[in-house]
């Protein structure tokens, strides 16, 4: 397939339209190297954070470990194809919206997608200019839904009620400091990916603690004595050099 004309010359005349944008953090995973490459830039060109990968081992790993506004995928990819990787993402909890890419024009492979759980479908040929609207379409439902579901945090048998401050796992209360919750309100609403000691710091602590950041540490042997150890659990996860993430698929049902 023929990479999409480049953003510059998206209208007539080379202009662009002046559009007010939000920088987006997007996850591209398309095993076609030329087109994936003239995308990616297309899009870091327009200001926006874009990672691109050609497999679905890998695709399925970032889009587990890092954090994206959207997920763009094939679905003919090596070792992973996109169906997979859009059920192993709902089955861990992670809600990115995911725009699914495929060059066959037929609604079996449309409703397959949906039924995956991903967000939106384009099917190739289309125009950089169709991809964006769909992105931006997709970037917008995420953040009204995580603004939705604000309040109540559910990962596994792990339930966060914020406002009322209660922690509930398998339907038993747990009791926990207000450090603590927070703490574990910052990892559940990133369930399944990489939360680094800096942001965990800023959003449990605030943006001008100057104390150890050791206490990071501290907390989460705090936690896994209240919500993991006691329920035969192992889901907040130490990613080693970067962080913590906790985990839904952690071998209990």
């Amino acid at each position: 397939m023929r990479a999409p004309a480049h953003p510059a010359r998206d209208r007539p005349g080379g202009r662009r339209r002046a559009i007010s944008i939000q920088v987006l953090r997007i996850l591209f995973i398309e095993d076609e190297e030329h087109l994936r490459e003239a995308l990616c830039q297309g899009f870091r060109d327009d200001d926006h954070d874009v990672v691109g990968t050609g497999t679905g081992t890998e695709g399925l790993r970032l889009a587990t470990e890092q954090s994206f506004d959207v997920i763009i995928c094939d679905i003919l990819l090596p070792h992973l194809n996109g169906f997979q990787i859009c059920r192993r993402l709902r089955e861990r909890a992670i809600w990115t919206p995911v725009l699914m890419l495929t060059a066959k024009d037929g609604e079996w492979d449309e409703a397959e997608a949906l039924d995956a759980g991903a967000d939106d479908y384009l099917t190739k040929p289309f125009s950089y200019v169709v991809l964006k609207a769909h992105v931006r379409a997709l970037a917008r439902r995420g953040a009204k839904t995580a603004v939705a579901d604000s309040d109540v945090l559910r990962a596994g048998d792990l339930v966060l009620d914020r406002r009322a401050h209660r922690c509930l796992r398998g339907g038993t209360e747990v009791e926990l400091s207000r450090r603590e919750f927070d703490m574990l309100s910052a990892l559940v609403a990133n369930a399944g990916k990489a939360v680094t000691k800096d942001e965990l710091i800023t959003k449990v602590w605030g943006h001008d603690f100057n104390g150890n950041p050791n206490i990071v540490e501290v907390y989460a042997g705090y936690l896994r004595k209240k919500v993991d150890s006691p329920f035969q659990r192992n889901s907040i996860e130490t990613v080693r050099g970067l962080g913590y993430r906790f985990s839904v698929n952690d071998g209990h049902g």
